[in-house]
């Protein structure tokens, strides 16, 4: 397989408060990641460290490399605003914009450029819709705010609006846990059919969701990988018993 990120002895710290220890992990192009563990064991401060997010918390340091298609992604040269528009970001509570369902999608074509004229940005709209399983949904309230949406649509729009920049990689941070089971089921398939297209790393708390939409699993707890495989193994037959007794639900 093609690695499309990596993480190489990754240390995180916030202030004095050290956050991860020496995390590698190689992600692999065009499968689901699913990230794993106790509440507070590093799990998103890791997926914020993929497309630079920490870099807006003030005191945060961080050692040791992380790289996209081989380039190191915290080199100085690096412009983080193209970064993030190759690395898209989904948050755990739907956050679209302010704007119409039309704008939120529009927006991120518009500011990098990517269209040239209102024609190709209507098509990008609505393939992005499409791809995020709404447009069908939603095809006659285009100008309608999008916090108009029930919880599930709104999320399915913020990953409407992820897409939207042609990303190479989509972190989701928890995208389900405010949703009820339809809308979760709901944005599951989508993920598995995005991942034909796009490298995606998602953080869960649910273990039987990670399960269901993930190729491979890492355990994290207190800030370092304690065990990385492909997810039939780490749920199946996990190497460390520390692995199964998380999975067992014996803490967490």
């Amino acid at each position: 397989m093609t690695v499309k990120m990596s993480a190489q002895h990754l240390s995180l710290h916030y202030g004095p408060k050290q956050a991860l220890f020496s995390v590698n992990l190689e992600i692999e192009q065009r499968l689901v990641t699913a990230l794993i563990g106790p509440s507070g064991c590093g799990k998103s401060t890791f997926l914020r460290c993929l497309n630079r997010m920490n870099d807006t918390i003030a005191n945060c340091r961080i050692e040791g490399k992380v790289t996209l298609d081989g380039e190191d992604i915290y080199a100085p040269k690096v412009d983080v605003v193209s970064l993030r528009s190759r690395i898209g970001m989904v948050f755990q509570k739907p956050n679209p914009f302010p704007k119409s369902i039309y704008e939120n999608v529009a927006y991120g074509p518009r500011i990098h450029g990517l269209t040239r004229n209102k024609a190709e940005l209507n098509d990008v709209v609505e393939t992005s819709l499409r791809r995020a399983g709404l447009f069908e949904e939603i095809k006659d309230r285009l100008n309608d705010p999008g916090t108009s949406l029930s919880g599930g649509q709104q999320q399915r729009l913020c990953i409407a609006r992820a897409i939207a920049v042609n990303p190479e990689v989509i972190l989701m941070d928890e995208p389900c846990s405010a949703l009820d089971p339809i809308a979760t089921a709901k944005v599951e398939e989508l993920i598995a059919e995005l991942k034909q297209s796009y490298t995606i790393v998602i953080v869960t708390h649910s273990m039987q969701q990670a399960a269901r939409v993930s190729d491979k699993t890492a355990f994290f707890h207190l800030g370092k990988i304690v065990e990385y495989g492909a997810t039939t193994q780490i749920f199946q037959a996990p190497k460390l018993q520390q692995t199964q007794d998380y999975i067992q639900g014996k803490f967490g």
